[in-house]
């Protein structure tokens, strides 16, 4: 976030201290899909585990004020894989799911955080972000009072199932105004935490998900679309990793 953003960022109230940027990143879970003795976070990506490219990836882009990892409280790996950090809090607090994760999170952040200060949500599994969309989503939600998402509009056929084992196909779906979300998620902490305290909200599979329920209410306006990447990748399985690696190395070669 540079410092012509964070003006822009505190002109909205006139205040002469701009909202806090905090970037919280959900890294509490085993990683079954990955298929590997360690939690997929902590997986080799080019010699660094996967979740420090990603807490590189956000520091180098964004002028963060704090940075909060969500782990599992028996989580044995962290201390040792990545280890202290200079502005990070590594926070036991992580729950069953993303969305419990996340909450859990914003109820640690409560003492250190105002309802108009940003929370960035970003996969731990989400390496590759360019570190252009990352400052555009920051440039464009500046003078919001909720916030939104980096995504990209859907470019494929999309196919319904039939839901039978082979499936076949029961119709084609209009993909026209349907986009797929990505990280990270900013919002702002009060419009975050009225989000999550309400019935239903750990359901959510993203934050923009427990936003849109709250916007539904007319609590809030809902969030923004922000476009993204193609090449803001989530690593879900070992072969994403090849991946992830070759965008990383072409991103190295052009800047």
């Amino acid at each position: 976030m540079t410092a012509e953003v964070r003006r822009a960022a505190g002109a909205r109230g006139g205040a002469a201290d701009p909202p806090r940027l905090v970037a919280l990143i959900p890294a509490a879970g085993g990683g079954s899909r990955f298929g590997s003795a360690l939690p997929k976070q902590y997986a080799d990506l080019g010699g660094r585990p996967l979740l420090l490219r990603t807490m590189e990836r956000l520091a180098a882009a964004l002028e963060l004020d704090a940075t909060a990892v969500a782990l599992a409280p028996d989580d044995v790996f962290y201390d040792s894989v990545v280890g202290p950090r200079d502005g990070v809090d590594a926070l036991r607090c992580g729950g069953a799911s993303r969305a419990e994760s996340v909450a859990n999170a914003l109820a640690a952040l409560g003492s250190r955080c105002g309802d108009d200060d940003w929370v960035l949500v970003h996969d731990a599994a989400r390496p590759c972000v360019p570190v252009d969309a990352l400052r555009r989503l920051v440039f464009e939600l500046a003078d919001d009072a909720v916030g939104g998402l980096l995504a990209v509009p859907v470019a494929d056929t999309l196919k319904r199932e039939d839901r039978e084992t082979p499936a076949r196909i029961l119709r084609t779906e209009d993909r026209s105004g349907l986009w797929c979300a990505q990280t990270p998620q900013m919002f702002r902490y009060g419009v975050l935490r009225a989000a999550f305290a309400r019935p239903g909200a750990l359901a959510a599979t993203d934050e923009a998900q427990a936003v849109e329920a709250l916007a539904a209410t007319g609590a809030c306006s809902r969030p923004w679309l922000v476009t993204g990447s193609a090449l803001n990748i989530k690593v879900t399985y070992p072969g994403d990793l090849a991946l992830a690696a070759a965008i990383l190395a072409a991103q190295e070669n052009a800047a």
